[in-house]
């Protein structure tokens, strides 16, 4: 639970696809490092987000979507709590999918600071899913993603196929070392301890 002074707001922004059969209370539970830490006592109470423009942590039942945009007051200790919801979410997961968590120095004043101070605000990306693979499907995804940005700016997307093929070919390293190694039970951050297929891309 947040402490009288919390130096950071943080915001979690993300869509999580969920398993159909995903009850609200499993969700709950999932969640609940992230709402018992704003200290609230149940989902209900504490899915909505400091700001009222954000719709905060939402569940389409119809959609079997976790929708995620959610700001509060928060101090160091959070990134346990985010870790717990990680591990909850990738066993309701149907697939892997990424959540934003934007942290910002509520303390730092550009202003009154001096010219040699730095803001402490960061930026993480955490993932989530129900297998290695389909989490990192949607890490591979990003990347090509963003290479593909950079890259197309001098070439076209019809030349940059073997870009593509090296990337596939890092993730295959990665998911290979990640089966076989006795650390299968304890992969990177936010990737559960499941075994799983390999992404679909990586050959």
């Amino acid at each position: 639970m947040p402490s009288n002074s919390q130096p950071y707001e943080i915001h979690v922004h993300g869509d999580v696809p969920l398993r159909e059969d995903v009850t609200f209370a499993q969700l709950e539970e999932a969640l609940k490092p992230l709402w018992s830490y704003a200290g609230a006592k149940s989902l209900a109470r504490g899915a909505a987000s400091s700001y009222e423009e954000e719709p905060g942590l939402r569940m389409d039942a119809k959609a079997h979507v976790l929708h995620m945009c959610w700001t509060v007051p928060a101090d160091e200790d959070i990134r346990q709590a985010l870790e717990e919801m990680c591990m909850g979410l990738n066993e309701l997961a149907s697939a892997g999918a990424a959540i934003e968590i934007s942290i910002y120095d509520t303390e730092f004043d550009e202003d009154e600071s001096d010219e040699e101070a730095e803001s402490r605000d960061d930026f993480i990306m955490l993932f989530v899913g129900p297998t290695p693979g389909d989490i990192m499907q949607v890490q591979r995804d990003m990347l090509v993603e963003d290479v593909m940005a950079v890259v197309e700016r001098h070439f076209d997307r019809a030349e940059m196929q073997g870009i593509v093929t090296e990337v596939d070919k890092l993730f295959t390293q990665r998911f290979d070392a990640l089966v076989n190694s006795l650390q299968v039970g304890r992969p990177p951050r936010g990737v559960g301890g499941h075994g799983g297929r390999k992404p679909r891309h990586l050959h």
